[in-house]
């Protein structure tokens, strides 16, 4: 059986997160829906990442096995004719060999958070960003990012429903910058823990507000305690860019 290579982009908003879940819609539920439409076969389709409630993909990644040697082309176009009017699009399929695996595979994954940093609601963004209406300061939020790069025991910074079985993560990049009114928030990482960004950037928040300083948020990473962790940051802004193999 040929093993696909999907690329999607979706709006998180209207789902339960990518996971499949009986009672709610969910992106990998979408897709195999469009998947047995295609091809006629029960399929398992599995992603790099399992992004929750609300949070966006640019770029997710998931594989597939088909019983056809199908031309990438028509995977892609017939997908996307069978996802309507669900907003999720795959923008490429590609051929790849038996051993890919679309989440252990993975050698970084790539996150974008997107917060709005003005004073009038949103209106085209609405839940596709985080509102702050308070000046932020993004260089601060920057200088602070650094303190979390390497490898550290992240607990604080973890959700208490976390199923990874080690709390020590290795994160490679955390950029804050402003782009006019919103504030970009950068990070990759080999793999991430359950609500690990949000965390982070709510905590980043708290430093670019003035109510916590660098060593604030050096002292919550240290602490190993969820409870010493700002509140999280919502799903809106938060977007799966790419993974690297």
């Amino acid at each position: 059986m040929p093993r696909y290579k999907l690329t999607i982009e979706y709006d998180g908003t209207p789902f339960s997160g990518w996971q499949w879940q009986d009672h709610a819609p969910s992106v990998q539920r979408v897709l195999t829906d469009a998947l047995v439409a295609f091809c006629g076969h029960a399929v398992k389709i599995t992603g790099a990442g399992r992004t929750d409630a609300g949070v966006h993909a640019l770029g997710q990644v998931a594989h597939v096995d088909l019983d056809r040697d199908w031309r990438v082309d028509k995977v892609r176009d017939a997908l996307n004719a069978h996802l309507r009017p669900h907003p999720v699009a795959v923008l490429s399929a590609d051929k790849v060999a038996d051993g890919f695996d679309a989440r252990f595979s993975a050698v970084k994954r790539h996150y974008l958070y997107r917060i709005a940093n003005r004073r009038a609601d949103l209106t085209l963004d609405r839940l596709r960003a985080w509102r702050v209406p308070r000046r932020l300061d993004a260089d601060a939020m920057h200088a602070a990012a650094q303190r979390l790069l390497g490898k550290h025991d992240f607990t604080t910074f973890r959700s208490t429903e976390c199923q990874a079985k080690s709390p020590e993560k290795t994160l490679d990049r955390l950029d804050v910058t402003r782009c006019g009114e919103e504030v970009h928030i950068e990070t990759s990482a080999r793999s991430f823990l359950h609500n690990q960004v949000r965390s982070m950037v709510g905590s980043l928040a708290m430093v670019g507000d003035g109510k916590w300083s660098d060593d604030d948020l050096t002292a919550a990473l240290a602490a190993r305690d969820r409870a010493a962790c700002a509140p999280v940051a919502p799903p809106d802004g938060l977007y799966l860019v790419s993974v690297d193999y």
